[in-house]
């Protein structure tokens, strides 16, 4: 009869446990996500049996090799969970473990203390700690560079055996400031337990910081001639939009697509099916007899032309998205050349894109199914030729309805070779599909925060955001788009414009606008989020500067908002926003606070937010902060500045607020710390 051999035994726990690493993914499946500039707290379960004292520490190793050690704290005693934070410097892969140990000296120092006031165990405590000391000098001589503290220890493991000092006066050298800081450099530890090895992907800046603008170039210059016709805007007259653009404080352009638009079943204005001789058509429905998705659209010029744009938006300090839909027009290229890569319905056509109730006729959809890596290595080729022509960022429209594996392998290829470019995912979809593109790659995501608008609603949002997924998410609160005008926007007149261009540059590192937003272009379309006569179908000039002249405009906000984050670290943090409480329904209340060894003039930046979140009222109310969470003592009172007015306030733990829609909706008040915090 045969037997079955039983496996030897695996641990799979160690000496001391060491359990709940943070930051990771769920299942650890990727690499959690960073960005260079970003202070990163590190956490870790760490406890042992019995109540001798325990340390732990992180150790990260650099894309360099470099190797640092960050000790961690418990920040809550009891909850055994340990803590500390990281500014990260280096782009690339990071390595990192928890060790934990035994602190021998700590374990002894507190019973000795203990016992030796007590009269107990006084000798041997005493005998114990001389022990030490001499094992600690024994580890210091062993180091060329520690002869001095070897010879301090070895000096306080007499003192400690002195008979005839008092027992107070040996324990005393345990205390000794040159004790303690040999110690410090050489400390006594045992049972050292590592955890796994988790990775850390950082990447650049602009992958997680940003403000970005959304523009048509083919608006920019666009004249209407008598017979009904239209000159379209090119990109050498979109490239005089740039100098204004870089003037509010926008680093990003993004450009919906600019390839040649489909003929075949064109949209008319606001997504009618009778399209007029004159009608651009949506450019999201690409292709046509002058190209695909690697050219550009005759109307806006050449490829050069492009490439010219895109250098002098660098000169302005910008840089260029350009718009990654992978969908194509009845008549691209593709559907003749490749009608593997779509669906077949059976009645010989080929099924087009809906999002129900919406239909999209002029748009054909991919199937990856039929020919997969066919399909695929085409993709690439389109992204790494444009990339060829200075584009380091795509906003992918739709992600979410192409299979996520097909992601998975396209950002590994891309950023494998290039990895400075960054993908934003246009996904608004359940979380789950939203977490897993986040989790395979991309750099970037659009979030729900257009449709969090009450103080609830955004008070969980934005901690979801900034702590429970931003190990991986990154959020790019976009205010509007041109499919995107809620109610809140519709109804809320120039109070609400102002409310939510604060409250996402504000809490995100990266955010962004649709042109026109500045105008407040809330003309609402019944029944509809989306604005009526939408841009995706027509030509939409703008005179900007009679806007801005008569006073219709609110870029001068704009500017003052993007000015803000320039100056304040703080605010290009994600992970650092605290939600704190008021009394009134409507008044949102939170901060974000960077402490001075992050920062590089040495001095904490805080800067807290309170925000009437009724565009229709003015609100007043008590406004309860938690200092701790400001870097304040308990009781502190201390000076704020608003950012948008001026003014200036004494504030505490609790502070009147009184907030009118009508005039300025938004605190966004500057914590004057003391010199030296």
């Amino acid at each position: 009869m045969a037997t079955t051999q039983t496996p030897p035994f695996t641990h799979r726990i160690g000496r001391i446990p060491i359990r709940m690493l943070s930051p990771q993914q769920p299942e650890n499946r990727w690499p959690s996500r960073a960005f260079v500039g970003e202070v990163v707290p590190f956490a870790a379960t760490v406890f042992r049996e019995g109540h001798d004292t325990i340390g732990a520490e992180i150790v990260l190793t650099t894309p360099d090799g470099g190797v640092a050690h960050h000790r961690l704290e418990q920040r809550a005693p009891g909850t055994d969970r340990w803590q500390t934070e990281v500014q990260l410097d280096q782009a690339g892969t990071h390595h990192w473990h928890v060790e934990a140990y035994a602190d021998d000296w700590a374990t002894w120092l507190h019973a000795a203390t203990v016992k030796i006031a007590a009269d107990v165990d006084v000798e041997l405590m005493l005998l114990e700690g001389a022990q030490l000391l001499e094992r600690a000098a024994a580890l210091a001589a062993a180091i060329t560079a520690a002869a001095p503290a070897a010879a301090v220890l070895s000096d306080a493991r007499s003192a400690m055996r002195k008979m005839t000092l008092t027992p107070a006066a040996r324990l005393a050298v345990a205390t000794d400031a040159r004790v303690v800081a040999a110690l410090a450099a050489h400390p006594l530890r045992s049972l050292l337990t590592r955890s796994e090895q988790l990775e850390l992907r950082v990447e650049r800046t602009r992958a997680a910081v940003g403000s970005w603008y959304e523009f048509f170039p083919r608006s920019e210059g666009a004249k209407k001639r008598k017979d009904g016709s239209w000159q379209s805007g090119t990109f050498a007259t979109a490239m005089k939009r740039l100098p204004a653009i870089a003037g509010m404080g926008f680093d990003v352009v993004y450009l919906p697509p600019i390839h040649p638009i489909g003929r075949l079943n064109r949209k008319g204005p606001n997504n009618t099916l009778t399209p007029g001789p004159h009608d651009p058509g949506s450019p999201w429905a690409i292709g046509s007899s002058e190209g695909g998705h690697d050219a550009v659209h005759p109307d806006l010029g050449t490829v050069a032309d492009f490439e010219a744009f895109v250098a002098a938006a660098a000169q302005n300090g910008i840089e260029v998205a350009i718009d990654l839909a992978l969908q194509c027009a009845p008549d691209h290229p593709w559907v003749a050349e490749h009608p593997e890569w779509f669906t077949t319905l059976p009645d010989g056509s080929i099924r087009y894109a809906e999002n129900p109730p919406k239909k999209y006729q002029d748009i054909y959809p991919l199937n990856f199914d039929n020919d997969f890596e066919g399909l695929s290595r085409e993709v690439l080729r389109i992204v790494q030729l444009w990339i060829a022509r200075g584009v380091r960022i795509f906003r992918v429209d739709n992600p979410h309805t192409k299979p996520l594996h097909f992601w998975e392998w396209l950002l590994h290829e891309v950023n494998g070779e290039h990895p400075d470019v960054v993908f934003l995912a246009e996904a608004f979809t359940r979380p789950p599909m939203m977490h897993a593109l986040a989790g395979v790659g991309y750099q970037q995501s659009y979030t729900y925060f257009t449709w969090r608008n009450t103080k609830v609603e955004l008070e969980t949002y934005l901690a979801e955001l900034s702590h429970e997924t931003s190990a991986f998410l990154r959020p790019n609160l976009f205010v509007n788009t041109p499919d995107i005008l809620t109610e809140y926007l519709q109804f809320g007149g120039v109070p609400a414009y102002k409310v939510r261009a604060a409250l996402a540059a504000t809490a995100s590192p990266t955010w962004g606008v649709y042109s026109g937003y500045e105008l407040i272009e809330n003309v609402a379309r019944p029944g509809s989020e989306e604005n009526i006569d939408n841009e995706k179908y027509e030509y939409k000039p703008r005179d900007w500067t009679a806007a801005e002249k008569a006073g219709r405009s609110i870029a001068p906000y704009l500017a003052r908002l993007n000015r803000i984050r320039a100056e304040h670290p703080a605010l290009r943090q994600l992970r650092n926003l605290t939600v704190h409480a008021s009394d009134d329904e409507s008044i949102l209340v939170y901060s974000k606070v960077l402490p001075g060894r992050f920062v590089r003039s040495g001095r904490t930046d805080g800067i807290i937010v309170v925000a009437n979140v009724d565009p229709h009222s003015a609100r007043t109310t008590t406004v309860h902060l938690d200092l701790a969470a400001l870097g304040l003592e308990p009781g502190a009172t201390f000076s704020v500045k608003d950012l948008i007015t001026g003014d200036t306030f004494s504030w505490g733990a609790d502070n009147y607020v009184r907030l009118d829609a009508f005039v300025e909706p938004v605190h966004i008040l500057r914590i004057d710390y003391p010199k030296g915090s």
